[in-house]
């Protein structure tokens, strides 16, 4: 009978430099660094810091700290370096070389939990193609060993430059491959979201770091059934479902991915087609871990991903989440009066500036969903401009009643042998598909009284 096999757990040493100025402590950058080794079944067993007004361009650490990391190897027993930066092809190489361990810098490690996380066929395209294009500058390094063989020069002469070129040429091919495969990927969702364009329903981007618990909210609000669960990038693929604002409108909610410090670069570009979800949103929806110590740096690097994404303009309502790990047990209610909202704020810091039109919430308990909903209603009718209308329609056309309930805001309906009469309020760009039945109302008219003067929109085919 065989036995079973594990692979033995690698045990890792981190290492970091602290910049001055940096926007987040080494500590509290090596604390998250540990989680995501730690999301790889790695074993942390210590860490090394240095202070230094840049890293060094050859071996990223200097030689004394170089010299304290090795001796540190047997006391230790460590036989993997993960470095809290991206490193070089060069710094990489060297720090191999002087400590004859594997070395993994942050990049890399963020790309094997993406890898580990990767669910959909997508998901998976955009992982490989940020992988490959990660390795591809890095490939000379794999192949120095055979200028030790002698078979190769300088330049890697022989042999190994045919292997270097050959690699190099099976990589291009790839990228090419995969990167025509999410173009069609790209293709799909833009037609998807233009047919969602043609009924007007709003949609809100779930935004924010990992972990803050984005996808919970998600099951929350609309009875989906994500994966939530407290892990760095528990999602990476996109998830859209519908819910309903007060008014009875439709809205269409979107988790995304989460953000991360120091977001590596080739990810943001090879999950472009995950990320339009939020350039395409009509409101982003920040969700933040208030009882994070890191809060405050988490809510501005979510802001400086907005921002690389040029999705910064856009309106935002900020939920403040996990309110009921702050509450104790007691009685959640007095947490979302104005001065519990102030004391929640203060624990930002500056960067409570940063929190649009701010929520507390606890997605896992289901408290404050009805003020955030509320919330959400006021910032999407200011960006859709809701005007006051009259539509009065016969009882043939159903239809624009069902449309006018979806998509805009019932304030009173009247029915007589002519057909249904609703007062209310709907998008300044829905008006003309309700032709010809529509007035709308000036001065804000209330519903009680008869018009002071209106408006009748007519369609081509009455006016002709």
């Amino acid at each position: 009978m065989p036995l079973p096999t594990h692979s033995p757990t690698e045990h890792a040493l981190l290492v970091a430099v602290e910049r001055p100025g940096q926007a987040w402590a080494a500590a509290d950058s090596l604390e998250e660094l540990a989680r995501l080794v730690e999301t790889v079944e790695v074993e942390v067993v210590g860490s090394v810091t240095q202070k230094l007004s840049h890293p060094l361009a050859g071996t990223y650490v200097g030689k004394g700290k170089l010299h304290e990391i090795g001796e540190r190897q047997e006391s230790l027993n460590y036989d993997l370096v993960v470095v809290d930066d991206e490193l070089s092809p060069a710094q990489q190489r060297n720090l191999e070389k002087a400590l004859d361990v594997k070395i993994v810098d942050r990049t890399a490690l963020i790309l094997d939990v993406f890898a580990r996380r990767a669910v959909t066929h997508e998901g998976r395209l955009q992982v490989e193609l940020a992988q490959l294009e990660y390795r591809l500058p890095r490939l000379t390094g794999l192949w120095t060993h055979l200028s030790r063989q002698g078979v190769g020069g300088v330049g890697l002469r022989g042999p190994g430059e045919t292997q270097l070129e050959s690699d190099r040429r099976e990589l291009g091919k790839r990228i090419v491959q995969i990167k025509r495969e999410l173009g069609e990927v790209h293709t799909h969702r833009q037609l998807y979201r233009d047919r969602r364009k043609s009924v007007p329903v709003p949609v809100v981007a779930l935004v924010g770091y990992t972990n803050a618990g984005k996808s919970t909210l998600l099951n929350a609000l609309t009875g989906a059934t994500v994966m939530a669960e407290d892990k760095l990038f528990a999602t990476l693929d996109p998830t859209t479902r519908r819910t309903a604002l007060p008014s009875g409108r439709d809205l269409l909610v979107t988790d995304t991915v989460g953000f991360i410090n120091n977001l590596p670069t080739l990810l943001v570009a090879a999950f472009r087609a995950t990320l339009e979800e939020i350039n395409e949103a009509t409101v982003l929806l920040h969700v933040v871990d208030v009882t994070h110590p890191n809060a405050a740096e988490q809510m501005q690097t979510v802001a400086e991903v907005l921002e690389e994404l040029g999705a910064d303009d856009k309106p935002v309502v900020t939920a403040l989440n996990k309110i009921d790990l702050l509450a104790d047990g007691a009685d959640l209610a007095r947490v979302g009066d104005p001065v519990d909202i102030a004391s929640l704020l203060a624990r930002l810091g500056p960067a409570a500036a940063l929190a649009s039109n701010p929520v507390p919430i606890s997605a896992q308990r289901g408290f404050g969903f009805e003020a955030l909903l509320a919330r959400l209603q006021v910032a999407l009718e200011e960006d859709a401009r809701f005007i006051s209308v009259r539509l009065s329609v016969p009882f043939a056309r159903t239809d624009l009643v069902d449309l006018f309930h979806r998509t805009g805001r019932v304030e009173q309906s009247r029915f007589d042998e002519s057909g249904t009469t609703i007062f209310g309020q709907i998008p300044a760009a829905a008006v003309g598909r309700f032709s010809p039945y529509l007035v709308v109302l000036q001065n804000d008219q209330s519903p009680a009284q008869p018009p002071l003067a209106a408006t009748t929109i007519s369609s081509p085919e009455s006016a002709a």
